[in-house]
């Protein structure tokens, strides 16, 4: 090989590890770029709504909750941690509707005691009515405001045949529990919900079921049963699947949230259920007794049934009826006339 193509490549060898020390040195020399932590939000916590509160709604622990805010954002009607006590706005009414999210101002709840704080818990187009309860009757002290109940009738049926009809039927169903005696909170000590028992109950029902409730009181007892939070998802589902809960097309997010909050709170007065003590004991009854009407009308059918002439000729009185044949009888028509001859 030519002495000359032997320098040419040495140098260039020679270049080419230079060159890859260099880059290897560059490489590793290089600092690795440093994660820079977003800066963390500035600014006081208010207290928000963790879910949608139509007007109505008892604010209770799970429903709302302290969230970061902007310094400049905040107004002097928030509730600000530090400064305002969230144990004193439970129980408290949402006066105006409030979206998830959205922070709570002082004028849009109502405390109890206030004036139209009963008024402000009812929903458009509902009363309020109160029912007697005792420890027996009102699940021994285990329902608070805000809960959902049906109402039982307990009831006896008296009259002339036998023993009465003792029966139960469930009249109303989803029923929200407004205050128990004049309280509409629940409280709490050492984070554990006290039970107390109570004598009155309110209730938010509509106009027609106010009426039915004032007439059931009449009638015999009213019993609280208490229902499973999941049975309103449960009953909101069968309403749907029947057609009585129709959401429309071009319903947006919150109309539809709005249609099926409203489908669920429904007091419901249809499909009754009951039980008779003939269901509980064999040793019961299990049909409505006969009453005195009932005895008088089976007395008249039996005297009307035994006398065997034409039903155009019993004048109504016993003591001017012809006697019945005691023998084999014959219809004999003459024209338009038919009598009964006995055959001897």
């Amino acid at each position: 090989m030519d002495r000359r193509k032997i320098i040419l490549l040495v140098v260039a060898l020679v270049v080419a590890v230079g060159c890859a020390l260099m880059v290897r040195s560059l490489i590793a020399g290089a600092a690795a770029p440093e994660a820079e932590a977003a800066p963390e939000p500035q600014g006081p916590k208010v207290l928000v709504a963790q879910r949608a509160l139509p007007v109505g709604t008892i604010i209770t622990a799970d429903s709302i909750g302290y969230q970061l805010w902007p310094q400049e954002m905040v107004r002097d009607a928030y509730f600000i941690d530090g400064e305002a006590d969230m144990g004193l706005l439970l129980g408290t009414v949402v006066r105006h509707p409030i979206t998830a999210g959205e922070p709570l101002t002082q004028g849009a709840l109502v405390a109890p005691g206030d004036r139209g704080f009963l008024a402000a818990a009812l929903g458009p187009g509902m009363r309020a009515v109160t029912i007697p309860v005792s420890a027996k009757t009102g699940v021994a002290g285990f329902v608070f405001p805000g809960d959902r109940v049906d109402l039982v009738l307990t009831q006896t049926v008296k009259g002339e045949d036998g023993p009465p009809l003792q029966a139960s039927e469930t009249v109303l169903r989803n029923i929200r529990v407004l205050a128990t005696d004049q309280s509409t909170t629940q409280e709490t000590i050492d984070g554990k919900t006290v039970v107390r028992a109570f004598k009155t109950v309110t209730l938010e029902v509509t106009p027609k079921i106010a009426e039915k409730v004032a007439v059931a009181q009449t009638i015999g007892t009213l019993s609280l049963s208490l229902r499973s939070i999941a049975d309103n998802q449960a009953e909101l589902e069968r309403a749907i699947a029947a057609g009585d809960v129709v959401v429309p097309d071009d319903a947006t997010k919150e109309e539809e949230e709005q249609i099926l909050r409203a489908a669920m709170s429904r007091p419901i007065d249809t499909r009754s259920t009951y039980v008779t003590g003939g269901d509980v004991s064999r040793f019961q009854r299990a049909s409505l007794p006969r009453t005195r009407e009932d005895v008088a009308k089976q007395i008249v059918n039996e005297v009307v049934s035994s006398y065997a002439g034409p039903p155009s000729s019993y004048s109504g009185s016993t003591s001017s009826a012809p006697a019945a044949p005691q023998g084999p009888v014959v219809r004999v028509t003459r024209g338009k006339s038919t009598s009964v001859v006995e055959v001897d």
